[in-house]
């Protein structure tokens, strides 16, 4: 499966995507990776960044609002349009563009920095994307992106539950077993039935990596690796959201920053 095909089942996904995840179901991303991966983040303001993959723009407006000057892209045109019109109504200075991140329509040495929320993990040559992210960026910027857990994300996955039915340990299997694009349904489970009801479950082609695989593609595209971090909710966020409660089981999400050498 190349990229463009991917790009098809994500512009499929988009409307659903787009309508579920603003209306808050993407409870996950809004209570606990996003405000992880932004409570990592160096300071961007005033800086030059690409935010590959950027889906209906949720992420991408946040790092505007932290004054960075932002250009984003997306394999799929129904999430940049959706992205676009949030700009024409409450004009941030973003630029959205249609592209893949294994062909970055960008010349060599453009930005200050690069970031990637969870998206990485689902295009079909990720070390590709990364070597294009390498080029993209000037001798000392950085690429900080976030992928779903790859110890846990894996062929065989199943939660376990105690009497009470808590999640007390997650059951997984095929760690190794590299995956060709085969496509898996899910939707998100925060969205009450009614509303899971009225749209057709995402169709997410996966291809799954090994953390040593994803390391060596770090390192191989020229990158040095900075840091890694598992966000883990806090007593606090379980308090108001405590759908979070299953990431405390096991990590949910892996985050990697690494900066080209100058």
């Amino acid at each position: 499966m190349n990229d463009q095909e991917v790009g098809e089942f994500w512009n499929r996904n988009a409307p659903a995507w787009t309508t579920l995840a603003r209306a808050g179901y993407d409870v996950y991303r809004n209570h606990l990776n996003t405000p992880a991966f932004f409570a990592w983040l160096p300071p961007v303001a005033g800086l030059a960044g690409l935010d590959i993959g950027c889906g209906e723009g949720y992420n991408t407006r946040l790092l505007a609002q932290q004054g960075a000057h932002v250009t984003a892209l997306d394999i799929a045109p129904v999430f940049v349009a959706a992205a676009q019109q949030t700009e024409d109504a409450e004009p941030l200075g973003i630029r959205y563009l249609v592209g893949s991140a294994a062909a970055l329509p960008f010349a060599a040495e453009t930005f200050d920095f690069a970031t990637s929320f969870m998206c990485l993990m689902d295009v079909p040559d990720p070390a590709l994307a990364l070597r294009e992210a390498f080029r993209v960026l000037r001798p000392g910027g950085f690429l900080q992106f976030s992928i779903s857990h790859p110890c846990f994300t894996t062929p065989h996955r199943r939660n376990l539950r105690d009497a009470q039915g808590r999640p007390y340990a997650v059951e997984v299997g095929g760690y190794f077993d590299y995956q060709h694009g085969q496509p898996e349904e899910w939707m998100f489970h925060a969205a009450p039935p009614q509303e899971q009801a009225r749209h057709t479950p995402f169709r997410v082609p996966v291809f799954n990596l090994t953390i040593s695989q994803w390391v060596a593609a770090v390192v191989a595209a020229g990158f040095v690796l900075e840091g890694v971090q598992e966000p883990c909710p806090t007593e606090e966020q379980m308090a108001v959201h405590p759908f979070l409660r299953k990431a405390l089981v096991v990590p949910y999400f892996l985050h990697l920053r690494c900066r080209k050498p100058l």
